[in-house]
């Protein structure tokens, strides 16, 4: 099959010879310091890069030119998204699961002890999010027909909707299960989620198939034309995500940002958000046991094009990555971090289960916040635009033209101001003080700006939940 971007069949919108051929004249075309310096002023326009043009920057390995990608990455994201960082953290509903991932602690033959979460535990797993200022969550599931049916899961959306413990309050779920069918993403549609999330691992056929030797998820064409059935039944936001370190990182990349491209050709909509993973331990399996491992410095390549190809995509970076390292990849693009995360069902509140795979990053939320204010950035408990129904294209034509921009910074300013008033510390309030006097007088556009004091003063006075 050849290369179509247009095409409903995975082979022809992720075409192997395609990738194959555009890699190996990508590492010819790289030696040419001139060709990679127009890639580079292409993407500074903010109009995104193609699949070619970053494979080329992949092969990049000279260091002033690198500094020069992560500079411009830095910049497209501060004229799109600002200063602000998005917060979040994924809830597990259920380790049960009948694949055998080769990467994943869930693995059906590891041995674990299984647990599914009633809607009782879910509801105490949610109020200790809720004491933790969270407002917006990712849920995850293993697949499992018998166990995880999507009668729990919209049970499930359902229960974390409706709990309100002290100020706090789910106002986003995100969902982050199995491909599934046309019909029961209409349904998921119907129960309000945000973003349908599905990770695609490896576009690289033959590895997708190693890596996933029994159980459903072993359909490579079913699992990647997943977002096609989701955004035809009306879900329009999506993301994506590769497992950097199954397959060569550069494949996966051409790939990664030939599936966005192919989604925007499609439908209109690219994907609003990107996960950007690679492997890390999990239960019985090890990192080190894993060839195309990814490299600090490569990950930074990876994050900083990633940024450059699909500028107006929502970037997520996990606790996968730990400390002082994260941070500095969250300044080359990153716009949504998760905090305080636990990767194993229960994890909340009863700290006992299988994580389905280690984290680095340990701090808490009110850390992690405490980290970013210090580093100049602006935590973001916002859910506005699923709310407001800025979603699909009417989002991606704000984001494209850096519109978006005016409406998330005030908004992230008064979520900072409403977390800073319920679940900060003198320390962060001090903090959280300061970034949102200075960030509030660059407010652009009079009215929102005023508006902005208004809802902060009242926020003040108890009130909450204000937004643009």
């Amino acid at each position: 099959m050849r290369y179509d971007k247009h095409s409903g069949m995975a082979a022809g919108f992720v075409n192997d010879e395609e990738i194959t051929a555009t890699l190996k004249r990508a590492k010819t075309l790289a030696q040419d310091v001139g060709r990679v310096r127009a890639i580079i002023e292409k993407a500074r326009a903010f109009a995104g890069l193609a699949y070619g043009e970053a494979a080329v920057l992949s092969y990049v390995e000279d260091g002033e030119l690198l500094r020069e990608m992560f500079r411009v990455a830095a910049e497209i994201k501060q004229h799109i998204y600002g200063k602000r960082i998005v917060m979040f953290a994924p809830l597990y509903l259920s380790d049960y699961c009948v694949n055998e991932c080769r990467y994943c602690g869930y693995h059906a033959s590891s041995g674990m002890r299984r647990k599914q979460l009633t809607q009782q535990e879910i509801v105490r797993e949610v109020q200790a999010l809720e004491r933790m200022g969270h407002k917006r969550l990712a849920l995850e599931t293993g697949e499992d027909p018998v166990r995880n049916t999507m009668e729990y899961l919209l049970q499930s959306i359902d229960t974390i909707y409706s709990i309100k413990f002290d100020n706090g309050a789910i106002r986003r779920v995100n969902v982050n299960i199995a491909a599934t069918t046309e019909e029961n993403y209409r349904r998921l549609k119907g129960a309000g989620i945000g973003t349908y999330i599905l990770f695609q691992e490896t576009y690289h056929r033959p590895t997708y198939e190693y890596m996933h030797p029994k159980g459903p998820k072993s359909d490579y064409e079913y699992h990647t034309t997943a977002h096609d059935r989701a955004m035809r039944a009306g879900i329009d936001d999506v993301g994506l995500g590769v497992l950097y370190g199954l397959y060569d990182w550069r494949y996966d990349l051409a790939g990664q940002i030939m599936h966005a491209e192919h989604l925007e050709a499609a439908f209109g909509v690219g994907p609003h958000t990107i996960s950007m993973l690679r492997i890390r331990d999990a239960g019985d399996v090890k990192k080190t046991d894993f060839a195309h491992a990814v490299s600090d410095g490569d990950y930074k390549k990876i994050v900083a094009i990633m940024r450059m190809s699909v500028p107006y995509t929502g970037m997520i970076l996990s606790t996968r990555e730990g400390g002082a390292y994260r941070d500095s990849v969250i300044e080359l693009g990153i716009s949504q971090v998760s905090a305080g995360s636990a990767t194993g069902v229960g994890g909340y509140t009863m700290g006992t289960q299988t994580p389905q795979f280690e984290i680095e990053d340990h701090r808490t939320p009110v850390e992690m916040t405490k980290d970013l204010l210090k580093s100049g950035h602006i935590p973001s408990f916002c859910t506005a635009c699923y709310r407001e129904g800025r979603t699909g294209d009417r989002f991606m034509r704000l984001a494209k033209n850096g519109q978006i921009g005016t409406i998330c910074g005030a908004n992230a300013l008064v979520t900072l101001a409403e977390y800073a008033q319920d679940y900060g510390d003198e320390e962060f309030k001090a903090l959280a003080g300061d970034v949102i006097r200075q960030n509030i007088e660059q407010i652009p556009n009079e009215a929102v700006r005023g508006k902005a004091e208004g809802y902060i003063a009242r926020i003040q006075k108890g009130e909450r939940d204000f937004r643009f």
